[in-house]
């Protein structure tokens, strides 16, 4: 499908890799083009998404290098290179399946990322005779099944686990990228273990399993890392957000035993200290754990592991209770958290919801429950404002008898309504939500700190606020999308059922109260 900008057709890649597991292709013209597509290229990167990006290149004979003054020409294999896995130029047609063929096996070893291809145009246009020597089974370039891990650390990790006191699994975005959710579930019931999440993982597990523990319950996920004496972490790097591994976030080294597993041995121990590192798929070492863990005699008092679980529940709960009086109120303009908790309300338990934004996401995050795993994208290893319509119509298209929306702000949707044109066009029904007051706060010149949050959201605004009124529903009717404008909770579940019903693609407006919105939850 053709999108209306080259960097959301990578983004669409992104997400139809990211949710369904499979390579995502993205193809783009040169110069301009590939000047586009960097943006998008980046955040794909970073968020680890499978991608095979094709680019065409000015010709041979005054590219690579630049005769001077070539038209739409600039270094476009040096300009990815930083921020891909692999990428090459072509200088022959007879080697492009050679350059295929190394791509794909490029984007299966270690971590998942972005390979590149970029061909000379003259090559790219060109009708040739096909050699069938070219051309290899997958099994003769790349390795067909993921890397296992080695026997005897597997009974290591699982002795660890067997005796431990109070063991604990971390699970990270690598559990996406290997789809191990059932295994990660079927380890923590045998276990007895909690589970906490990266953000990049939030979706990685039902948060109505008694083992998980999202991370907007911060306090209660802090005391879990400090009180488990066996951490095992699985495909997570344990950067900034969290905590680097390392307390006060968690317990310090000297206290707890420390088992990370990766398929990128770069990153085992890179950040905080281990006991046990072991490279390998997350998802092959998950089956051989739980193998080996239903073999053993005797895992250690269960029974005081799930005590303890209750009791962190129970912390939860109570974090719950207090967060969700914030639906008491009913007020014009909406109070944010309203929204995401009437989409869960209404929307399917495996509809995948996307995020993008500012503090829309925050608010998104807290007032939603993942049901079933691998339904929530967004960029956490970027924190991208703009991804989200792009992201949503690649979700859709991995899945598109599933229902999909997108909550976003208000700015992120300016950044990137064209989209919405792609979604009609493609017939890729998406419901875009957007929640809007009227400013595009993290753009200030002058970020707000909490501690003057008071103070800045009395005063009158100023010019430099970005402030807006932009009619989202009106946009979207232009465009010959539903569009519809709301600012109360019966107008929004309304809207919604009628998105549903309606099967086109849908912009809701949502008035939210920028006073509360300013605020995070909490």
């Amino acid at each position: 499908m053709t999108p209306r900008h080259e960097s959301d057709g990578v983004h669409m890649a992104g997400a139809y890799a990211r949710v369904s597991g499979k390579l995502g292709v993205c193809i783009a013209s040169n110069g301009p083009g590939v000047a586009n597509v960097l943006s998008g290229v980046a955040l794909e990167h970073m968020e680890g998404n499978r991608i095979l990006l094709i680019t065409s290149t000015r010709r041979e004979g005054i590219s690579y290098p630049d005769r001077g003054g070539t038209f739409q020409y600039f270094p476009q294999v040096e300009a990815t290179r930083p921020i891909t896995k692999w990428n090459c130029n072509v200088t022959s047609h007879t080697r492009i399946a050679e350059a295929v063929q190394t791509a794909l096996r490029e984007s299966r070893i270690g971590r998942p990322g972005v390979v590149h291809i970029d061909i000379p145009e003259n090559i790219m246009s060109t009708d040739y005779d096909l050699n069938p020597a070219w051309f290899r089974p997958p099994f003769s370039y790349q390795t067909p099944d993921p890397m296992p891990a080695v026997p005897q650390q597997v009974e290591k990790a699982a002795q660890f686990l067997a005796d431990a006191r109070m063991p604990m699994i971390h699970a990270g975005g690598g559990i996406v990228h290997a789809q191990a959710f059932q295994e990660l579930q079927e380890l923590a019931s045998l276990l007895a273990a909690p589970i906490t999440t990266s953000w990049s993982a939030r979706s990685a597990v039902d948060e109505r399993s008694v083992e998980a523990f999202p991370f907007i319950y911060k306090d209660v996920v802090t005391r879990i890392r400090n009180d488990a004496d066996v951490v095992l972490v699985l495909g997570s790097k344990l950067g900034e957000t969290d905590g680097w591994g390392a307390p006060p976030h968690w317990a310090p080294a000297s206290s707890r035993k420390l088992i990370q597993v990766d398929i990128d041995s770069e990153i085992l121990g890179s950040n905080t200290e281990t006991d046990l590192a072991i490279q390998a798929d997350v998802k092959g070492f998950l089956t051989e754990l739980i193998e080996t863990l239903q073999k053993t005699k005797g895992i250690n008092d269960l029974d005081g592991r799930r005590k303890k679980m209750e009791k962190y529940q129970k912390a939860c709960g109570a974090i719950r209770k207090k967060l969700d009086q914030q639906l008491n109120d009913k007020d014009t303009p909406l109070n944010p958290a309203q929204v995401p908790a009437i989409c869960r309300e209404i929307f399917d338990d495996d509809a995948i919801l996307v995020i993008d934004g500012g503090r829309t996401t925050a608010w998104s995050h807290y007032f939603h429950e993942v049901r079933v795993p691998n339904t929530l994208l967004e960029s956490p290893e970027m924190g991208y404002a703009g991804s989200g319509s792009p992201h949503a119509i690649g979700a859709k298209a991995a899945f598109p008898d599933r229902q999909v929306y997108a909550i976003m702000g208000d700015g992120a949707m300016c950044l990137n309504q064209r989209e919405i044109e792609t979604s009609i066009r493609t017939n890729l029904p998406v419901i875009f939500i957007v929640l809007n007051d009227n400013t595009f706060d993290p753009a200030k010149p002058d970020p707000f700190s909490l501690l003057n949050l008071q103070k800045e959201t009395t005063e009158p605004e100023k010019p430099d606020q970005h402030k807006w009124n932009t009619r989202f529903d009106l946009i979207a009717r232009a465009m010959g999308a539903m569009g519809e404008r709301v600012s109360d909770t019966a107008g929004l579940k309304s809207a919604i059922k009628r998105a549903i019903d309606s099967k086109k693609c849908s912009v809701i407006h949502v008035d939210v109260d920028p006073a509360k919105h300013k605020l995070f939850p909490g």
